[in-house]
């Protein structure tokens, strides 16, 4: 997506048992000057609450960091998606429709199984000299 230069420069997986709630860090420019931090949640039928979020807000004021994206395959409840707004630092979130969404946009994690051309005539190629 643009960050950090290269995609193995853009960012770093940090996230272990007892990581605080921080499961990785992008570096928002080439420098690394800026740095977003990442939480990720692999959940399949558990909605992600407000009680999450503010976990995940806190670690990001521990950290110092302005700037977060919480990123999730399940989906986000009404109260998680409206309590982004009461906080300090910017939280960004992704659900697993929008992740995929990026993941094809970005080509990650996909592989093309088929393609076609859609042919037009080239009248050129008919025209006499």
């Amino acid at each position: 997506m643009g960050y950090g230069g290269t995609i193995k420069d853009a960012g770093k997986v940090v996230g272990k048992t007892g990581d605080g709630g921080i499961d990785g860090i992008i570096k928002e420019d080439r420098l690394g000057l800026d740095a977003i931090y990442v939480q990720a949640k692999r959940w399949e039928n558990n909605v992600v609450s407000r009680p999450e979020i503010q976990k995940f807000a806190g670690a990001l004021q521990m950290h110092h960091a302005n700037e977060g994206i919480f990123i999730t395959t399940s989906t986000f409840s009404k109260e998680a998606r409206e309590s982004v707004k009461i906080f300090n630092c910017k939280i960004v979130l992704i659900d697993g429709e929008q992740l995929a969404e990026y993941m094809i946009d970005f080509n990650l994690g996909v592989s093309v199984e088929s393609t076609f051309d859609i042919k037009r005539i080239d009248t050129d190629y008919f025209t006499e000299e």
